[in-house]
């Protein structure tokens, strides 16, 4: 098979492509930029492009597939000329499917927790000895790509992401995986930019549970009422399971499920894992694995990359760091850390840095989101705001947004640093949370260096 990838760079399109070249087959791709780590890890293939740029010349006849990724645009020449030879063109979603569509399919759905689910059911199927093809937002212990794609495999686990599939398909992701085993986190509004109001939003949920495959399962979070009316509301027959918090303690700020006279120590922390937990143990269930199956290979998880992940630490202080940006990640993060370290402090900074985070008729959205912590921190980048093409806000704007009188906002990248650094961290927690990276800082040699 010979299958060309435009925009080959992405996180998701260059995992994919180091999947199918795995898998045997013969795979070129082009990109107008490529940053680290995609750019190691093609080279290490032998298919990272020899040059920058778009090439025309790089569609062929022969290509069975064409693969068009979300950076690219539409008036692409090399998908002008694929679109001209009338090739097949899929984006990654509709190529999973494609690769997966005689497969038990698991998607794990949710504007939260996502990620995370579709880790621990990895982790855990792995544990087992399962073979089992996936996709997931972030890298894992134990998993060198965030996609494979083999032949002898009969289930594939994906994330299921609400964004758009591609540039010519503007389809949500996750409705592309038509699951047979589908779980909903929860819906909180976001991706302003593509779903302009919050029932559009909460539309393409209902649009994912009416894609759930004949005699399909799907589970839920019972506690979220907007994610329950609508699975509630649902004409598609699939059998409806709701999930809650799983029972658990805590002791020397550590976390231990309980099950039955038994208590199952963890390496993770915090009330939306537990709730991811219980997710994630349905879904095991369903794909054959026993209670005790799971319980003793998710005491062994230690979360995905970028997730609540530990950067540094010594007797006085940790620092985390987190993915969390939108409304409902960031309060269930600075609650998780608050929550279990309660006899420390707990400074949390956040970056502004998504265009939805960016766009000053969202903002409003995170009022009260960081109320738990003592030091509360917002940062973002004036530079940001103009690449987005979107309307400038300011410092009072974001005060009054998130409705905290101790907040601090920063626009400058130094005094973020300074402020930082300045704060003697004994007895507290750190948390630095964005999708972005504080435009730049290297997060794991800060940590280390304010340790």
């Amino acid at each position: 098979m010979k299958v060309h990838f435009i925009a080959i760079g992405g996180s998701a399109m260059h995992n994919l492509a180091i999947s199918l070249c795995k898998k045997g087959y013969q795979v070129t791709g082009s990109d107008d930029e490529i940053f680290e780590p995609s750019k190691t890890r093609l080279a290490k293939y032998g298919i990272l492009p020899k040059h920058s740029g778009w090439n025309p010349d790089s569609i062929s006849p022969d290509l069975d597939a064409v693969i068009l990724g979300m950076h690219a645009r539409i008036d692409n020449p090399e998908l002008i000329k694929a679109k001209e030879l009338k090739l097949k063109i899929y984006s990654y979603p509709e190529y999973l499917y494609e690769q997966t569509k005689n497969k038990t399919r698991v998607v794990i759905g949710g504007s939260h927790g996502k990620t995370t689910i579709t880790s621990m059911i990895m982790h855990v199927l792995k544990f087992h000895g399962m073979k089992f093809d996936y996709m997931v937002g972030a890298q894992i212990d134990g998993f060198e790509t965030m996609v494979s794609l083999s032949e002898d495999t009969s289930i594939a686990v994906f994330e299921g992401d609400e964004y758009l599939s591609s540039p010519i398909d503007l389809r949500p992701k996750f409705h592309l995986y038509k699951p047979h085993i589908a779980l909903i986190s929860g819906i909180a509004w976001d991706h302003i930019n593509v779903f302009p109001s919050f029932e559009n939003y909460k539309e393409q949920f209902r649009i994912f549970i009416e894609k759930i495959e004949a005699d399909g399962c799907l589970f839920y979070y019972k506690n979220d009422d907007i994610l329950k009316d609508i699975v509630l509301q649902s004409a598609n027959p699939e059998e409806k399971i709701e999930y809650t918090t799983h029972v658990y303690t805590k002791r020397d700020n550590k976390t231990f499920l309980k099950n039955k006279d038994e208590e199952i120590s963890l390496k993770i922390f915090g009330e939306h894992n537990l709730q991811n937990i219980s997710g994630a143990k349905l879904v095991c269930n369903k794909l054959g694995l026993s209670d005790d199956d799971f319980y003793v290979a998710i005491s062994e998880f230690t979360g995905a990359s970028n997730r609540l992940e530990l950067l540094a630490e010594n007797n006085y202080t940790n620092i985390y760091r987190d993915f969390a940006h939108s409304p409902s990640k960031l309060n269930a993060t600075v609650n998780a850390v608050k929550n279990q370290f309660q006899e420390r402090k707990l400074i949390a900074v956040m970056e502004l840095h998504t265009f939805s985070s960016l766009n000053e008729e969202f903002l409003n959205e995170y009022a009260g989101s960081m109320d738990m912590a003592d030091i509360a921190v917002v940062y973002f980048n004036p530079e940001v705001i103009k690449h987005k093409k979107l309307k400038p806000i300011t410092i009072e704007q974001v005060k009054e947004s998130f409705q905290n009188k101790n907040l601090t906002v920063i626009t400058d990248q130094k005094e973020l640093i300074d402020s930082i650094s300045n704060i003697n961290l004994k007895n507290k927690n750190l948390l630095l949370m964005s999708s972005g990276n504080f435009s730049g800082i290297n997060l794991q040699n800060f940590a280390l260096e304010l340790i």
